[in-house]
């Protein structure tokens, strides 16, 4: 188990300095544990280049195995250790999706679940996934995306509409696409090219458009909407109780452009682990409602 574990890191930085540093032990161990892994082996699993050291493509193969096994340990631990206990469901989502559509409805997972822990994290931006089984069980991301070592499904449609407070509409009717020349557009460093996709889908030159306010974070422009500042590209199904309860109008029908869709996202040697599998089978079930 120690030769298994010396070769999982090492292999991972293709380094046995770092390893050394990562198991807290000296090179030396690193490198007779990774040779008498070899022996038992009867083959190498690492080139050795100089000082550097590469895995070779069955040593490749192999890491690949080692590492679902030491994850599938990790995971079978866990379980045992909180069986019996309050266990935790770690979600991560972007900002927009976590205050308008999860929170409102993560009150109904807990009644189904009364037994569960949720802890939310948010993130601002569809970047990319490292680990996602080592900071949160479930990702929810815009998609589709590229995710190694990932099992993930969309969920959740989504289509932009321009909207407005119904003040700002009364004050300044927006009847047609080209209306919104006259009007402050509300923009968003997390969707830079939403704006000019949408004005060119309507036959609008995006020049045209000259009044802008740009904000940080998605969320920020929808509430600058509802505040009266401007006009924001709204995301629907996500402002359904804006425009349920009038904080927000649609002035114009069309066009209405397809967006990209909400995707949750799990780690592979996690997608079987019942409760994560239930909350990515009730995410599935709210968005169909």
């Amino acid at each position: 188990m120690q030769a298994l574990r010396a070769f999982e890191v090492a292999a991972r930085f293709e380094n046995f300095s770092a390893a050394a540093e990562e198991l807290h032990v000296t090179h030396g161990a690193v490198s007779r544990q990774i040779a008498a892994l070899e022996a038992w082996l009867g083959m190498p699993v690492f080139h050795r280049i100089g000082k550097r050291v590469q895995l070779t493509d069955d040593g490749r193969r192999y890491l690949i195995t080692v590492q679902a096994a030491f994850n599938n340990i990790a995971v079978a631990t866990k379980q045992l250790r909180e069986s019996g206990t309050v266990r935790v469901l770690h979600i991560n989502a972007l900002s927009t999706f976590a205050m308008r559509w999860l929170l409102p409805r993560l009150s109904g997972f807990q009644r189904l679940y009364p037994g569960v822990e949720l802890k939310l994290s948010t993130s601002t931006s569809d970047k990319p996934l490292g680990e996602p089984g080592e900071m949160f069980d479930v990702a929810i991301r815009r998609g589709p995306g590229h995710w190694p070592n990932c099992e993930s499904g969309e969920f959740l449609e989504e289509s932009e509409l321009p909207v407005c407070s119904p003040a700002l509409e009364a004050r300044s009717p927006i009847r047609q696409a080209s209306d919104l020349a006259q009007h402050t557009l509300l923009h968003s460093d997390t969707r830079p090219d939403a704006w000019s996709k949408w004005l060119m889908s309507a036959d609008v030159a995006p020049a045209s458009c000259k009044k802008r306010q740009s904000f940080d974070h998605f969320y920020l422009a929808l509430q600058a909407a509802i505040d009266g500042l401007g006009v924001a590209l709204g995301p629907l199904p996500l402002i359904t109780d804006e425009l349920a309860s009038g904080r927000l109008v649609t002035p114009i029908a069309e066009p209405v452009i397809r967006a990209r869709s909400y995707w949750w996202i799990v780690a592979r040697h996690q997608a079987e682990v019942p409760l994560i599998r239930h909350f990515c089978e009730w995410l599935q079930q709210e968005a169909k409602r």
